[in-house]
């Protein structure tokens, strides 16, 4: 991945393509592959075409910084992300912009303090036990780890929305998200099949979990507005108001917040949770030092949210598993006016790719990349290192509102299951990465429990 020389304020260098689809071939084939070949061979911008789009793969910390933070308002969510995410989250604020982005921000920024998401660490905590619990009788059986992680955190992500007092519709919700998301994965592997516009069988069942989520949705709001209380995240994005206007947000925007949360938090979470037990498992000599770190914290198994600061190596294993896996694989911006990203010029309308996976596998920046290492994130070894050469949450002014929250989760969980029993691999067969809308373990990641 080596540094390219800078040719003033020209193109980017790139592959050449096919003459009527250029790369799309061969990043079909092998979307991970294809862009660390592009971040190795071109350097710091590699530019290639995919059909009629002109793509612009950023390739170093600096560049992202560009893109994200120094000018993030030349860098829009653009058509191709508008056009798939806007029928199912409309305005939300993981693809609404300007004026709407900002207000719903500021809006929301306050339901997010840290203080207010570590109350929410006692449901992650009885969730995460009340699944141990189950676990019970598959000890020594496998079971995808992949799988229990989603239903965990859309249990929690549900809960903490909605509280458990509306009756049968967290589950009817769950149900929805679930046929929601599926459906997000598969169009990012087949990207050519029909809009959801046309009605074949798979458009019809993703636009009936629509109906089924809005209903459940909006049936919640209304209760909450007519009989009030509730302490969860749902009554706080109705207590929010506008600094300035100190206007609240209606049912649409609501709506459209709960589903953004869903959508996009929860399956993240069981993500990076999924890979890090696996990386625990073909690692036994982390892992060990994982559990004398909980054994000597005092928690007895069941650590809260307040113990966590004296788990800092847990904290450490998540981070260096979101180096090798980031969920949130990659991220696409579209540019608004022409402009230079590391002395290369990128055009209105052209598109730039961001890609985490390629960053945090950069020789530069981070030795021996394909290894894993979680004291890579011990502060004196952060402290040299540039801003943008990790960033598995976006960064800048867009950074992930939950970010507090998803780490707060995901720490929770970890040390508390990996208080109580132990994850092996069900079988020697390697585990493929497959990079969907986020990146997931081919075919699920089937583990045997063993109780510690």
């Amino acid at each position: 991945m080596s540094r390219s020389t800078r040719n003033g304020f020209g193109t980017a260098p790139g592959p050449r393509g096919g003459l009527v689809l250029g790369s799309v071939s061969d990043f079909r084939r092998d979307q991970l592959g294809f862009m660390l070949e592009m971040a190795r061979r071109y350097g710091d911008v590699a530019r290639y075409r995919i059909a009629n789009m002109f793509w612009h793969q950023v390739n170093h910390p600096e560049g992202i910084r560009r893109v994200l933070q120094q000018n993030n308002r030349n860098y829009g969510k653009g058509k191709l992300t508008r056009s798939a995410l806007k029928p199912i989250l409309g305005e939300g604020l993981l693809i609404s912009e300007g004026e709407t982005w900002l207000r719903q921000r500021r809006l929301m920024q306050p339901v997010f303090h840290r203080r207010r998401v570590a109350a929410f660490g006692e449901l992650m905590s009885a969730k995460t036990l009340e699944m141990l619990d189950r676990w019970e009788i598959e000890i020594g059986n496998p079971v995808d780890i992949a799988a229990e992680m989603a239903r965990l955190t859309l249990d929690i992500a549900t809960e903490a929305l909605f509280s458990s007092h509306v009756g049968e519709e967290p589950g009817t919700i769950a149900r929805a998200v679930t046929t929601l998301v599926e459906d997000a994965n598969f169009r990012f592997s087949a990207p050519f099949y029909p809009p959801r516009s046309v009605p074949t069988p798979r458009n019809r069942r993703v636009h009936a979990a629509l109906r089924t989520l809005d209903g459940a949705v909006y049936r919640i709001i209304e209760e909450r507005r007519r009989d009030g209380g509730g302490d969860d995240l749902l009554t706080l994005l109705l207590e929010a108001r506008d600094e300035e206007t100190g206007e609240a947000m209606g049912d649409r925007q609501l709506r459209d917040e709960v589903l953004t949360l869903f959508l996009a938090g929860h399956e993240t979470t069981a993500t990076a949770l999924a890979w890090t037990f696996y990386l625990l498992a073909t690692h036994p000599g982390t892992e060990q030092r994982l559990r004398e770190e909980l054994e000597s914290s005092g928690t007895n198994g069941t650590p809260a949210a307040a113990d966590l600061p004296r788990l800092p190596y847990a904290r450490m294993v998540i981070d260096e598993a979101m180096r090798l896996y980031p969920p949130a694989w990659v991220t696409n911006r579209q540019v608004l006016a022409d402009d230079e990203i590391l002395g290369y010029r990128v055009r209105a309308g052209d598109y730039v790719m961001l890609s985490p996976y390629v960053l945090h596998r950069h020789p530069d920046f981070w030795e021996n990349p394909e290894q894993f290492d979680p004291e890579r994130f011990l502060p004196e070894r952060i402290s040299g290192r540039p801003r943008f050469a990790y960033f598995p949450f976006g960064g800048g002014p867009r950074q992930c509102i939950g970010q507090s929250m998803a780490l707060v989760e995901a720490h929770l969980i970890l040390a508390t299951i990996a208080s109580r029993c132990q994850l092996r691999l069900a079988s020697d067969e390697p585990v493929e990465v497959q990079a969907l809308a986020t990146l997931r373990p081919r075919g699920g990641l089937h583990m045997k429990l063993e109780p510690v």
